[in-house]
């Protein structure tokens, strides 16, 4: 994934910049061809595109629940392949886009994830075509391959309910085991409380947030017996969410990071995707 959410992404970038070059001319600013050109009055530089899909060959994939990309207004795509955050600059020629080499973290990814940014990377290269439809951005790539993606607003770290789809431990980063997703959230409230589902267990807490770190009070849960690898999670949950840590929040991505290195991934919940 990791070209291609360069290229997605890049390719935004440019794409953001055509329309507001247009934009300074009479009537509408359409380019006039009316084939796929994205419009000026669509806006696409300062927006949070999450990537959909990509179909390579005919056979289409989930991307990750983090996969996304966002365009500034000057040539450069940055975002994140589902695990790797990459960048890269691009060109913009109406409505071809022409993707630089990027460059991106090299966090030690689940292979399925690996998979995904490997294909990205092979299909997503040279010219692409844009197209914009009612929030949605298509990329395809001269042999048809193509990667869907749809515009998201942000969700504040306060009043969001965070799914945690990923345990993290140094710079790995792991999917949570089959049979435990969609189980584990979390959300805080403005009275400084934090509630949520461990994975078998519900909890309710306290949680400081000052500057870049959240300090947890004392975990309060139920006391159910499950069995298998969803204990095991809530163990490490349990662990992560006691004292200090330190939070990063991305759009619609969060991340917390307790001081030995080990944390979760979370991602808002009203747009997480099973993948």
């Amino acid at each position: 994934m990791r070209n291609q959410l360069s290229i997605s992404v890049t390719a935004l970038a440019v794409l953001a910049l055509a329309a507001c070059g247009t934009e300074s001319g009479a009537g509408s600013g359409d380019r006039g061809d009316g084939g796929g050109t994205v419009q000026p009055d669509v806006p696409v530089t300062g927006v949070h595109w999450s990537v959909d899909s990509v179909t390579v060959d005919g056979r289409r994939t989930e991307a990750p629940a983090d996969a996304h990309v966002e365009i500034t207004d000057k040539g450069r795509a940055q975002g994140n392949y589902g695990c790797n955050r990459f960048g890269a600059d691009v060109k913009v020629e109406g409505d071809t886009i022409t993707v630089g080499p990027g460059e991106m973290t090299e966090m030690a990814c689940e292979e399925k994830i690996q998979g995904f940014e490997d294909t990205l990377r092979a299909a997503f290269s040279g010219k692409l075509k844009a197209k914009l439809d009612d929030g949605r951005l298509t990329l395809t790539t001269e042999k048809g391959d193509s990667i869907a993606l749809t515009s998201e607003p942000s969700s504040p770290l306060v009043g969001t309910k965070w799914s945690v789809n990923s345990l993290v431990s140094g710079q790995t980063a792991a999917s949570l085991p089959a049979g435990t997703e969609n189980k584990a959230h979390l959300t805080f409230a403005k009275d400084g409380s934090v509630s949520g589902a461990l994975g078998c267990n519900r909890f309710t807490s306290t949680a400081k947030i000052s500057g870049d770190s959240i300090t947890f009070g004392r975990l309060a849960s139920t006391r159910k017996l499950c069995e298998g690898p969803v204990m095991d999670v809530e163990r490490q949950l349990v662990k992560i969410l006691d004292g200090t840590v330190k939070y990063e929040l991305r759009h619609r991505a969060l991340t917390l990071t307790a001081p030995d290195g080990e944390g979760l991934a979370a991602v808002a919940s009203d747009t997480s995707r099973e993948k």
